[in-house]
């Protein structure tokens, strides 16, 4: 669930919880549903990057009733130029290098369409840099703003199973007026990830290769381990620890346990039978699951547990690498993303380039 601990965080900064019951009806009212944009989202760049790339969006409704957000980008030649760093100082944001040049037609043939799934406050706009990288690769690529995030109407949180519902309804309506064309990934991050796993697990969809990054085996536990970690960060003023610490004290697992259960109720859907791992053992096509073994917002533990849910999926997992530059390793990672999804049948290994500094269980 990338960058919930930044939402939980900036909803308890706040004063006026003076009771155990306050609390956990103000995490359990934040857990319902994510109140804006992660402030990592540099969306001003993002949108000055789409306005030099031809690309087509436009809006699908789902059979629910919610307006999905959709932008296409064709493969061509587009120069990337991608790099990214962790500045010194823990806790310091990563700095990420995106460039590109409009795309040198070549008339190459598109291998198929990847649709590429965010995380929580996040929107498609933030996997421009996979989008690019895929699309150079030869590959449609496709970002979905998900329920609740980006241009995308509002309607209850699922935790990735209605957001899965609206993924299959705007893949037939894209399929349909031709945007999905040759055969159909899935590329997922995070909550992203949980979705596209249960997108996969539909049938109708038709997917024929999933990768899914930093995936959360049960939403509860994801949340009871989320919240500890992101009370234990030590940086910012002194204000912000301050309260970080009062919130330490305050907030406990009867506390936490409280708040899951009041959002399951509120969204008619318990936080802790979402089940992804149920959902992974029942996707017909191609899995490849990677983690990293520092994440601490979404443990090590949750992805290891996906692993042992299905054992035809592939199992990676990356040392050094945590919630967040998991998603950044493009230098890593995108050989053996493009294997994946190129493979015409399930690869029997997934290694990335540096098969030094992971841990696959093949």
């Amino acid at each position: 669930m990338l960058r919930l601990a930044t939402l939980l965080l900036a909803c308890l900064l706040v004063a006026g919880f003076s009771s155990w019951p306050g609390l956990a009806a103000s995490l359990a009212a934040h857990l319902v549903t994510p109140d804006g944009a992660s402030p990592l989202l540099p969306q001003a760049r993002l949108e000055a990057a789409y306005a030099r790339l031809p690309h087509r969006s436009g809006y699908v409704t789902t059979t629910s009733g919610v307006a999905l957000f959709w932008r296409a980008l064709d493969p061509g030649d587009y120069r990337m130029d991608y790099a990214w760093t962790r500045p010194p100082g823990e806790g310091a944001p990563l700095d990420v290098h995106l460039d590109f040049q409009p795309p040198v037609a070549t008339g190459a043939a598109t291998r198929g369409t990847v649709v590429l799934l965010h995380g929580w406050m996040m929107d498609g706009g933030s996997l421009l840099p996979w989008s690019l990288a895929l699309a150079q690769a030869g590959y449609r690529t496709i970002t979905l703003d998900l329920r609740n995030h980006g241009r995308s109407g509002a309607a209850p949180s699922g935790y990735g199973t209605r957001e899965a519902a609206d993924v299959v309804d705007a893949v037939a309506a894209l399929r349909a007026s031709g945007e999905v064309v040759g055969p159909l990934s899935l590329f997922g991050v995070s909550y992203g990830a949980a979705t596209a796993l249960f997108a996969a697990a539909d049938p109708s969809l038709a997917a024929h290769r999933v990768v899914a990054l930093a995936s959360f085996d049960n939403a509860g536990g994801a949340i009871r381990a989320m919240v500890p970690h992101m009370l234990a960060d030590d940086t910012g003023d002194w204000q912000t620890r301050l309260t970080r610490h009062w919130l330490r004290w305050r907030i406990d697992a009867a506390t936490l346990d409280t708040a899951i259960a009041q959002a399951g109720a509120r969204l008619d859907l318990p936080l802790d039978e979402v089940d992804v791992g149920a959902a992974l053992a029942r996707v017909p096509g191609c899995v490849l699951l990677v983690h990293g073994r520092a994440d601490q917002h979404v443990p090590v533990a949750q992805g290891r547990a996906l692993a042992a849910a299905a054992p035809r999926a592939r199992y990676l997992e990356l040392a050094g690498e945590d919630h967040l530059s998991l998603p950044m390793r493009l230098d890593l990672l995108l050989p053996t993303v493009v294997d994946w999804f190129d493979a015409p049948a399930c690869p029997a290994n997934a290694r990335p380039a540096n098969a030094r500094t992971a841990r696959a269980r093949v």
